[in-house]
């Protein structure tokens, strides 16, 4: 029998709530397929902090150190709002924890079914079989991880500055993910930048251009500028199909991608380290695109599709099961296509609850 060894991160706000739906079901897919799951929660993000005092425990690492994955749930919440900024829940767990396990690869799929046209804000006409499209995002370099300074001027002034830096080999690394994930789609790249006015975006078009030219000169590559590429998105997002683009501007992008693809609670994401788990698959970080929606928080409403199409995403990529993987997503296709919807996406439908949504997606299993 197949185990599966992971960690298992609830976080914050809705975390618990649709993280416990999302191992329900995968207990649901790969029961019959003869798999076993082995995991242990951890504390991390606010909950952590009011627990052990830090966003990110020793403890919470040392226990992913030791898995083959993480599944996140999401951190963050008024209640730490108040606290340094380098202290808070976002800053002082998620980019530490991208770091340690060198996380440098974050997959969003920007997946919109067409029997959902209704909740993108986008016109059905512009969008009348729904939207599919990749966002690669590089996740561990760029302004985020620059050095950092502030500082007083000799008039007084204060001045802040975050630097952007890239090297090619960061750049290279992040094309490999963006080209297998094109030769598994339509074999089209975008490659997103400000090449016209930031120096690390000439390197980075630069970088482009020569690496698939050289690599996977079959595949279809085309460049853009960060702010058109924006434009393009709200006015026709399925132009594109694998996205690929550095550290800022995919943050920006990928969530542009949520709201033209109506629901954050429908979008998964994934980020792959440099290191192998021992089953010779990327070790990953699998996590919902959305927050963790405080204001739901508690209530049983919460949308956990994300949650659970998160970890299929972990089963794909760091454990190789393809096929239970599809099966859990074709599982919440069907249960949205019979009109078993949250209240985020019902639009006029009966809205059911976080836990009434699992049952629905494991009667489909």
């Amino acid at each position: 029998m197949q185990t599966l060894k992971f960690a298992v991160l609830p976080g914050d706000g809705i975390g618990p709530e649709v993280m416990k739906v999302a191992i329900d079901a995968l207990k649901a897919a790969t029961g019959p397929a003869g798999i076993a799951l082995e995991y242990e929660e951890a504390d991390v993000g606010g909950i952590a902090i009011d627990n052990h005092g830090a966003a990110l425990p020793e403890a919470t690492v040392a226990l992913c150190e030791k898995a083959d994955a993480i599944l996140f749930g999401s951190v963050g919440g008024p209640k730490w709002e108040n606290l340094p900024p380098a202290e808070q829940p976002e800053r002082a767990a998620l980019l530490p924890i991208r770091k340690h396990f060198s996380l440098f690869a974050n997959l969003r799929p920007g997946l919109l079914y067409k029997e959902l046209t209704d909740a993108s804000p986008l016109k059905t006409e512009r969008i009348p079989d729904g939207i599919d499209i990749v966002c690669v995002r590089e996740l561990t370099g760029g302004i985020y991880f620059g050095p950092k300074e502030t500082q007083t001027l000799e008039d007084g002034d204060v001045q802040a500055s975050d630097t952007m830096v890239y090297k090619r080999s960061e750049i290279e690394r992040i094309l490999d993910v963006a080209i297998a994930s094109a030769k598994a789609r339509s074999g089209k790249i975008c490659s997103v930048d400000k090449a016209n006015v930031l120096t690390t975006s000439v390197l980075w078009r630069k970088t482009a251009t020569e690496y698939i030219a050289d690599k996977a000169p079959e595949l279809e590559l085309s460049h853009m500028y960060v702010d058109n590429a924006a434009m393009q998105m709200a006015r026709d997002p399925n132009q594109f199909d694998v996205l690929v683009t550095e550290n800022m501007f995919g943050d920006i992008l990928s969530d542009e991608i949520g709201i033209v693809c109506g629901s954050l609670g429908m979008l998964s994401s994934a980020s792959l380290g440099t290191q192998n788990n021992q089953h010779g698959h990327p070790f990953g970080l699998y996590e919902p695109s959305g927050g963790t929606a405080p204001d739901i928080a508690g209530q049983g409403i919460a949308n956990p599709c994300a949650q659970i199409l998160s970890s299929a995403l972990m089963l794909r990529y760091s454990f190789g099961l393809n096929d239970v993987s599809e099966k859990i997503e074709a599982a919440v296709k069907k249960a949205v296509m019979d009109d078993i919807r949250t209240g985020d996406i019902a639009f006029g439908k009966p809205a059911v609850s976080t836990s009434e949504m699992g049952e629905a997606i494991k009667e489909r299993l």
